[in-house]
């Protein structure tokens, strides 16, 4: 039997996008609260996202937002994970800077515990990438486009995208 390389590579994709969500997924939580949110985009999803990227970095002035916007259209599809960083209520963290977590909620603060826990999801996501030789970076950028357009919920205002590449040549090497 015969299988195409193209068909192949869509499978490998789609396999390595559920299985980076399941690693973001079953990364360690602080107090064991999931506060993760997480999708995958391609195609016009995935070109909508960059159309963000790119009209944010024209209306700040960052060219390198302009650079994501390419690398993100470049791509095969791109994993956005991001986080509830509301306060959640402990009576006393104080990792967030403030004394607890009602001061932290009245001055619109955010729960240091879970960016944290937004940083090993996105550590957990990217080594699998990386586990499966599939091209990636993480992207602020696309996080910030991400959260302007309510991609993975209201309650989401810190996040990151991890485009990925199945290419001869890796598309995010020479920015």
């Amino acid at each position: 039997m015969n299988y195409d390389a193209d068909m192949l590579q869509q499978q490998a994709l789609l396999q390595v996008a559920a299985r980076m969500i399941a690693a973001a997924r079953t990364a360690p939580k602080a107090r064991g609260a999931d506060r993760i949110q997480m999708v995958f985009l391609t195609g016009e999803d995935r070109d909508l996202l960059a159309a963000e990227v790119e009209r944010l970095g024209q209306e700040h002035q960052q060219s390198f937002f302009m650079r994501d916007a390419n690398n993100i259209r470049k791509a095969d599809g791109i994993v956005l994970i991001g986080v509830d960083a509301r306060p959640r209520g402990n009576t006393f963290c104080g990792l967030c800077g403030f004394v607890d977590c009602a001061a932290c909620t009245e001055q619109k603060g955010r729960c240091a515990l879970a960016i944290t826990d937004l940083g090993i999801a996105v550590g957990s996501a990217v080594s699998v990438a990386a586990d499966a030789r599939v091209d990636n970076r993480v992207f602020f950028t696309a996080g910030l486009a991400a959260v302007g357009l309510s991609c993975l919920g209201e309650n989401v205002h810190i996040a990151y995208g991890i485009p990925l590449s199945i290419t001869g040549k890796n598309i995010f090497f020479d920015r």
